[in-house]
């Protein structure tokens, strides 16, 4: 969520800078007018609340004299009403800004480049060069399909379209990419391992922006009167963990990673990507988050990229760093980057990773403080997040960048450890 200020002191400026970077278009009318009805209630809930005060003193001053304090007392009722009637407005006047600023997307960074859509994304780097095949490269459905690794059918009989069962080997090594992820991340780049719900509350969804605005996207469960949803990634209960904490200086930037089960209905996403895992309903990631100092979070937007980059060179998948446009960006991001691995059955390369820079946004939602020693005052930190990365993607990327003629996978050198020696899966 904004700085509130900035909606009550220029709300047009505001208006004009999100319609200019993220073709959003805020009701500055209807902002400003609820703003003077505030302001107005406000003032008179005050005058009344004073009055209150006022008089209630002075009937327990009259009565201490053992004077007649009825014609003060029907005053007091008199205003009573208007007061409580005051406060329910000034309430809902309050509910609906509220409703409004949460609505609101994210100011991009001042170094994030101006475009309404992907095309407009800039390329930062690539890596690697993509395999010349001497053979027509299969893609990942056939392959695995072949020798029953992968299999949509049984998965649509269980649950539908856009799952998928995985089997044998292929398993294995869907299993083996996420403990090299975790383990990189942990042992090498200082994530601490968090085992984390895939179950929240919506003041999670709240915190970290999923909620109002994305609620169609989420599975919700329902038991009894608690409604609770599955989590589209775990970065939503990572951030959380800092949710109206004071954090101290020391302890930050706090650095997490976790694998976890992510859910998402796709409800926006049509006919896109149905063949295969490239798009599921259910799916799972590494996650990286980190908790930072306002003036320490650009270098650890930065550091947080290049871990997720390690992944795939280690794995040696060609990918390419792209940092996306104004107009591509997640709603709470103020600064993204993709990363974007090679797919030789697409010819093209395709997202892995989003590494996002938050600023306060999320931690406005959350009320996720650091105590600043300069001041001694809680002030709200800066979060960020990413894919470090995404597992079934990595599968695919390893399938299509490592397959053989004859349909068999190499097993890449940084996984083998983790297949048990296996150099080929066939």
């Amino acid at each position: 969520m904004l700085d509130p200020a900035l909606l009550r002191a220029n709300p047009a400026e505001l208006a004009e800078r999100l319609r200019a970077s993220r073709g959003f278009e805020l009701d500055v009318g209807r902002l400003e007018a609820l703003e003077a009805d505030r302001k107005r209630i406000q003032v008179r809930t005050q005058e009344l609340q004073n009055l209150r005060n006022t008089r209630s003193k002075q009937i327990g001053m009259l009565k201490a004299k053992g004077e007649d304090v009825s014609a003060v007392m029907a005053e007091v009722a008199g205003f009573g009403e208007e007061l409580k009637a005051s406060e329910v407005e000034l309430d809902r006047i309050r509910g609906e800004i509220e409703a409004i600023a949460l609505g609101i997307p994210n100011i991009p960074d001042d170094s994030v480049p101006q475009g309404s859509d992907e095309s407009q994304n800039v390329e930062q780097k690539q890596w690697g060069t993509p395999r010349s095949f001497d053979f027509e490269p299969k893609d990942h459905v056939e392959l695995g399909a072949r020798h029953g690794w992968l299999d949509g059918e049984t998965a649509a009989k269980l649950s539908g379209s856009r799952f998928t069962v995985l089997r044998g080997q292929l398993a294995r090594l869907h299993r083996a990419l996420a403990q090299f992820m975790l383990d990189l991340h942990a042992n090498e780049h200082g994530y601490e391992e968090t085992n984390v719900p895939v179950i929240v509350n919506a003041e999670s969804l709240y915190g970290t922006s999923q909620l109002p605005k994305f609620e169609e996207d989420m599975f919700a469960t329902q038991l009894g009167e608690h409604r609770r949803y599955l989590i589209s990634t775990s970065e939503i209960s990572l951030t959380n963990i800092v949710r109206d904490e004071i954090v101290e200086a020391e302890a930050l930037p706090k650095r997490m990673t976790a694998h976890s089960l992510c859910f998402r209905s796709e409800a926006g996403s049509g006919g896109r990507d149905v063949r295969g895992m490239i798009r599921q309903h259910q799916f799972e990631k590494v996650e990286l988050v980190s908790i930072a100092k306002p003036d320490e979070s650009d270098a650890e937007h930065e550091r947080m990229t290049r871990c997720a980059e390690t992944v795939l060179e280690k794995l040696g998948l060609p990918y390419r760093k792209v940092l996306l446009c104004t107009g591509d960006m997640g709603f709470a991001a103020r600064k993204t980057y993709d990363l974007e691995v090679w797919l030789p059955s697409q010819r093209a390369y395709r997202e892995i990773s989003s590494c996002s820079n938050c600023g306060d946004f999320q931690a406005r939602r959350m009320q996720a403080r650091w105590r600043n020693p300069e001041t001694g005052k809680p002030e709200l930190v800066h979060t960020l997040n990413g894919s470090g990365v995404a597992v079934g993607r990595a599968l695919i990327a390893v399938m299509e960048n490592y397959q053989d003629a004859d349909g068999s996978i190499s097993v890449p050198e940084a996984l083998r450890a983790y297949m048990g020696g296996v150099e080929r899966i066939a």
